[in-house]
């Protein structure tokens, strides 16, 4: 199975009726400020650079962020502030995702989530997740010079420990525990935490912009260290 394979597996999935229902009933009644736009409204594949070193890992696609634009932490604040900090970290061709036709590159970066659809209040249930979880244990070996996962938020964090612990990679006992910049090895992979980018986060100063920056940061200086 090749990335575009895997891609268009994602694209056709219909496994979560709560979620199918959703996605298309926001693209039915869009807010008014996206009133006329083509919603995307199906599930999200990874984009990106497929040489990465370093994959970043979300939660799901926002309701009318990635849901409607097609492409990872694109159309919402979550993505400006992402997209922001790749480029200041040197892994984008520039600082905005706008749409999936824009041009815009990776370079070394990989962005993902663990559910593909967005779910109602932005809280996926267990089985949601489970459903979901293999389309990440699948794409994390195509991604083959993958050595460094930044997962945005506990939920990123915990997924991606399911995953690596489906490919047989066993996290250290206790279980890792979530924190901003908190860092584990699991396998050839190197976890690192970051607060999502959320507004909740970024309007309250929870996460900054230099915090954001020092996460990739490093991951830059572990990824420079595996190649």
């Amino acid at each position: 199975m090749s990335l575009g394979d895997l891609e268009r597996e994602v694209h056709s999935c219909r496994r979560c009726p709560r979620l199918v229902e959703w996605r298309e009933a926001v693209a039915a009644n869009p807010p008014r400020r996206f009133a006329g736009e083509r919603y995307w409204a199906r599930p999200v594949a990874g984009f990106g650079d497929p040489e990465a070193g370093i994959v970043v890992v979300g939660l799901a696609p926002a309701a009318n962020g990635a849901n409607r634009t097609g492409r990872m932490f694109t159309g919402d604040r979550s993505g400006e502030w992402l997209y922001g900090a790749l480029y200041r970290a040197g892994l984008s061709s520039g600082p905005h995702s706008a749409h999936r036709d824009d041009g815009l590159e990776l370079r070394g970066a990989w962005i993902t989530a663990v559910v593909r659809c967005p779910p109602p209040a932005n809280k996926p249930t267990t089985s949601e997740r489970d459903n979901c979880l293999p389309y990440l244990v699948r794409e994390l070996p195509l991604l083959e010079r993958a050595r460094v996962l930044v997962a945005l938020g506990s939920f990123a964090w915990d997924g991606a420990l399911r995953a690596l612990r489906e490919l047989g990679h066993d996290a250290p006992r206790p279980k890792p525990r979530f924190g901003h910049a908190a860092e584990v090895g699991i396998g050839p992979y190197t976890l690192l935490g970051s607060y999502h980018p959320s507004q909740q986060n970024t309007f309250t100063g929870k996460l900054t912009e230099e915090m954001f920056d020092a996460v990739f940061a490093r991951a830059v200086r572990l990824g420079e260290r595996d190649s």
